[in-house]
């Protein structure tokens, strides 16, 4: 299938291309960018080089072709979504402007007027993990958020065990740099963001809305920080959760592999000895997987689940080409299957 991308210049989009690059079922069709059209694309994406010579086409030219997968992350935008349904049958949106079913929601968490609500009913959660059948088939799909990603799958056997919390979940998010996006900022200024360790968002980060959505909880029923980390690539999550009844370290495992026996991407990390006992971002850079894990305190009432992930990877471009392959019915780890690197 013929698949183009929209807002490659970013981040997600580089990440996007590179994936499709080696796709056994795609075919790269162009990679649209209205500040570097006519470009080569390894000129914005060196390590493209000797992989490619497409050139970047401006958007008013892009054509007709099987899916259009918009890479514009961060607060979204990019062209209407009316526009580019008339080029594919199939649309996968990065950003998230589609991600939050519940237009006065979505005001209030991106204080800005939400696509129409029969589009924000008909797109799809992009995230196999939770909606794999209703993916199959699906037209409009919406790529969730990366942080929203790790702390999803972090709390989704906890959720699907249907254990009761005394108070809200308590989650850190750090990200790495690259999160931000590619466009130059003050807070990304090197001088500035070298050894930070920067809270940007000391409650109620805007994920958080997307987490309970996914899970089916209220939204008070989580407490959402966001942590500017010095890294490039990833992102680390750490929930803390106070349960009413107190669990077993064997209740949790066996939550854990009921929830992702057989899931391709997700690992569960959660030894008790070792350097490598609990997720870490460095080991996930370049990958689609998203590693979780917990630890457990002698009253078994507070639980701390972690999780990790490339927020390149299975928190963006990772994530939209593991939704086309469900869509397609085409294998599900097509493309996607680099292990990651190590040391790094």
């Amino acid at each position: 299938m013929r698949v183009s991308v929209v807002g490659g210049a970013g981040y997600v989009g580089g990440e996007l291309v590179r994936l499709l690059l080696g796709h056994p079922g795609v075919t790269l069709a162009q990679v649209s960018s209205a500040s570097h059209a006519g470009r080569p694309l390894f000129g914005v994406h060196p390590n493209l080089r000797g992989f490619t010579d497409r050139r970047f086409a401006a958007p008013g030219d892009l054509e007709p072709c099987d899916a259009v997968i918009v890479a514009h992350g961060g607060d979204g935008g990019g062209p209407p979504l009316a526009a580019l349904r008339r080029l594919a049958p199939r649309l996968i949106d990065c950003g998230p402007r589609l991600r939050l079913r519940d237009p006065a929601v979505f005001r209030a968490i991106y204080g800005s007027e939400p696509e129409p609500a029969d589009l924000l009913a008909e797109a799809v959660y992009g995230l196999p993990e939770l909606t794999r059948s209703a993916l199959a088939g699906a037209t409009l799909v919406s790529g969730p958020g990366c942080s929203a990603v790790a702390t999803t799958l972090a709390l989704l056997p906890l959720a699907r065990a249907a254990w009761p919390l005394a108070a809200p979940a308590v989650v850190e998010a750090r990200f790495g740099s690259s999160a931000a996006g590619a466009r130059p900022s003050a807070s990304a200024h090197h001088p500035e963001r070298a050894g930070a360790v920067r809270v940007f968002a000391a409650e109620g980060h805007r994920h958080g809305a997307e987490v309970a959505q996914a899970l089916g909880w209220p939204l008070d029923r989580l407490s959402y920080a966001g942590v500017a980390v010095e890294m490039v690539r990833g992102i680390a999550v750490s929930v803390r959760c106070f349960l009413q009844e107190p669990v077993t370290e064997g209740q949790l495992w066996s939550a854990f592999r009921q929830a992702y026996d057989g899931e391709p991407f997700v690992r569960i990390v959660a030894q008790r000895q070792g350097l490598h006992r609990l997720p870490d971002p460095r080991w996930l850079a370049g990958t689609n997987l998203c590693d979780v894990g917990f630890a457990l305190d002698p009253s078994g009432r507070r639980l701390t689940l972690l999780a990790a992930l490339d927020n390149l990877g299975k928190g963006g471009a990772g994530a939209a080409v593991q939704a086309l392959n469900c869509m397609e019915g085409m294998p599900e780890t097509a493309g996607l299957t680099f292990p990651g690197l190590h040391p790094l």
